[in-house]
């Protein structure tokens, strides 16, 4: 069995409030037995190196940790602050990144747009990833990106959504892709996209009621407790996945 834990969205400020919920899910996933730890993006909130340096002494595991950029984070700074966990061609923006950890290929997708919270992959961006998808790989092959190919129905989500999908689902059909990874909506997602599952993590620093649910006065919910996902692959079985939210 492979596990996977996934986390997203820790915002972290410097401040103590995102520092704690982070350490209640890390602490959780140190006490597992995992083999790699992702974190699908909004690692700042600001986009600051301070909050860079401060999240890459808060990723302290025994296994290899994978991170790419969400809509808050900066490409440039997110490279410097993080080196140690970021392998990456070129410079500054985008961030797109592929790893073999153990048995398993993380093809990682930056789907930010600079200066903009919605997500957007240009045609530079998806011949970059048709490419890679077309390497021989004997294993189980994850996508992960920060923006999930999804409405979520909410009023004020939908406007940083991921636009233009069609070219996506177009490369994605009948690619040998395990999961789709995701975060950025601060909920469990489960949902699927060009046939595939496509799995997102909660988030860390908050929560977003949906239209459906009971109404907290604002968009996210900061009293919701952090979550994190785990992904578990056991060859010739379908991949599994559970949620947690440490205490």
């Amino acid at each position: 069995m492979y596990v996977i834990a996934h986390l997203s969205d820790p915002h972290l400020d410097g401040s103590e409030e995102p520092r704690s919920r982070l350490r209640r899910v890390t602490s959780y996933v140190r006490s597992a037995t995992v083999d790699m730890v992702l974190v699908t993006g909004d690692l700042a909130d600001h986009g600051l190196a301070a909050e860079y340096a401060e999240l890459a002494g808060e990723l302290d595991f025994d296994v290899p940790v994978l991170v790419l950029p969400g809509n808050h984070d900066v490409s440039a700074p997110l490279r410097d602050g993080l080196a140690a966990f970021v392998s990456s061609p070129g410079e500054g923006h985008p961030v797109h990144q592929v790893h073999d950890v153990g048995a398993a290929r993380f093809v990682l997708v930056d789907s930010t747009v600079p200066g903009a919270d919605h997500g957007l992959l240009s045609a530079d961006s998806l011949a970059w990833l048709d490419g890679v998808l077309r390497e021989p790989f004997d294993g189980p092959l994850f996508v992960a990106m920060h923006h999930p190919p999804l409405d979520l129905h909410h009023p004020v989500m939908d406007q940083w959504k991921l636009e233009d999908r069609g070219p996506l689902a177009d490369l994605l059909t009948g690619k040998p892709v395990t999961a789709i990874l995701t975060g950025h909506v601060h909920n469990a997602i489960v949902t699927s996209f060009a046939g595939h599952p496509v799995l997102g993590a909660p988030g860390i620093r908050s929560a977003v009621r949906l239209p459906f649910e009971p109404p907290t006065g604002s968009v996210v919910d900061p009293t919701a407790p952090p979550g994190l996902a785990f992904h578990a692959y056991t060859p010739g079985e379908p991949l599994q996945t559970v949620y947690r939210y440490p205490r």
